[in-house]
């Protein structure tokens, strides 16, 4: 076999085999297939696609390049929740202990921000002395003692997505919707969850911009899942406005907190609550979606995720103060600064990537990995779609430490224009557009 005809094939738009692709990934890992092939057989997957086969057999030889965990020995259902990435989205911080309070075993490797988007792994770490580096025992120990972890991929575990996506990155084939979900699925499959609720957004504050893409995306992760014996369940979510009221590591932290205590932004809350609810369904702890809810509510208003939040944060060695005073545990920004409304009107619309990219300019993300975030950093969203607002109004509160002054400058001018002002009522945007199983 050779590297040359199984590049050939598919520029040809044939379908590879099994083996044909286990050899030029094996091959790219080992170093025996250089970057030039490589990169060339990427383009003609990119370009000619891969079917539904194809995908779910490049996913399982990505997912048994490395380490592949075994929960077997944990007792319950054990069920995880991925999303696609947005300006906001700390749902997974509120979910995991949530979930997991209702008897779900919730294994959760996690992610940095990147781009426009947060990550999971930084906000946690907004908690001073929480560990999101675990070993694989130690993510073990901690779900047979207290059903939940959320943790960063350990270094064995996918090696093969790492060294491809490293090439993907470089050689304009990141979005291709058949290399995403086999990157996506070859790490939520190694965590050894029995099934996994995905959260794919669309709009323009996500990834996927448009439903099509969204659709397509969300299809073959469930697909990839289904042929690999998982149980899936996918939505398409809307990312055209921040998610809640908070971007910005420990804002989210503390937003999280909120919610956690019965409170916080209604449409945070609603997709929580649509995602667990689903979550328990493929854990089967209950039949219907509306139970599923009234059950996680329950939870909320007893404050069993709360303490579960709590008992995570201590077995992770971070201070489970933080539920009770969030504002003395979490670190504060020294200044603040009004963005305000130039007209009155309503709020019509946002350009969602530009306040990502807001937050980035005021340190609450980074541009390259080796970047430092401040944890403090980030940005309060005053007004959502269809609010009315008043000349002079707040619109956005900016927080930030010690910046260069092109820096803020930046970030006020994106959130400034971020916004589309109108003097009609835009019609209402739906949270969730679909599901499919």
């Amino acid at each position: 076999m050779r590297a040359y005809d199984i590049i050939f094939k598919k520029r040809n738009g044939e379908k590879l085999s099994p083996e044909e692709l286990e050899f030029i990934v094996t091959g790219f890992i080992r170093e025996t297939i250089p970057d030039y092939q490589m990169a060339a057989f990427l383009m003609a997957a990119f370009i000619q696609g891969l079917d539904d086969e194809e995908t779910a057999n490049l996913t399982r030889i990505m997912l048994y390049s490395g380490r592949v965990i075994d929960l077997a020995e944990i007792r319950g259902p054990k069920i995880d929740k991925h999303s696609t990435g947005g300006v906001g989205d700390g749902i997974s911080l509120v979910l995991a202990p949530l979930v997991a309070s209702c008897g779900v075993v919730v294994p959760m490797m996690s992610g940095r921000g990147l781009g426009h988007t947060g990550g999971t792994l930084d906000k946690l770490e907004s908690i001073p002395g929480f560990r999101v580096n675990l070993s694989v025992e130690e993510f073990k120990k901690q779900l047979s003692a207290i059903g939940v972890a959320m943790i960063g991929q350990t270094e064995d575990v996918c090696p093969a997505d790492k060294k491809i996506y490293a090439l993907r990155d470089v050689t304009a084939t990141v979005d291709s919707i058949s290399l995403i979900a086999a990157s996506i699925m070859s790490k939520k499959l190694a965590e050894g969850a029995d099934g996994l609720v995905l959260d794919v957004k669309t709009g323009n504050g996500a990834f996927m911009t448009g439903r099509d893409s969204a659709r397509a995306l969300a299809r073959a992760m469930v697909s990839i899942g289904k042929l690999s014996g998982k149980k899936m369940l996918a939505i398409i979510s809307d990312m055209n406005q921040p998610l809640g009221r908070m971007v910005g590591n420990a804002l989210e932290i503390g937003q999280a907190i909120e919610v956690l205590h019965g409170n916080g932004p209604g449409d945070f809350q609603k997709l929580v609550l649509e995602l667990g609810g689903r979550m328990l369904i493929l854990g089967k702890i209950v039949s219907d979606l509306d139970n599923a809810k009234k059950i996680l509510q329950e939870k909320i208003k007893k404050k069993e995720a709360l303490k579960k939040f709590a008992e995570m944060v201590k077995w992770q060695g971070g201070d489970p103060e933080v539920v009770v005073n969030p504002q003395k545990v979490l670190p504060t920004a020294k200044k603040e600064e009004v963005i305000v409304a130039r007209e009155d009107g309503w709020l019509s619309g946002y350009v969602t990537r530009d306040i990502g990219v807001a937050a980035i300019y005021l340190r609450a993300g980074r541009e390259k990995k080796e970047d430092t975030i401040d944890y403090s950093a980030g940005i309060r969203i005053e007004k959502k779609i269809g609010d009315i607002v008043r000349k002079g109004e707040p619109l956005f509160r900016l927080y930030y430490n010690d910046l260069a002054a092109e820096n803020l400058a930046m970030a006020r001018r994106l959130i400034q224009n971020s916004i589309t002002i109108t003097s009609t009522r835009p019609p209402e945007l739906p949270l969730i557009y679909e599901e499919i199983k």
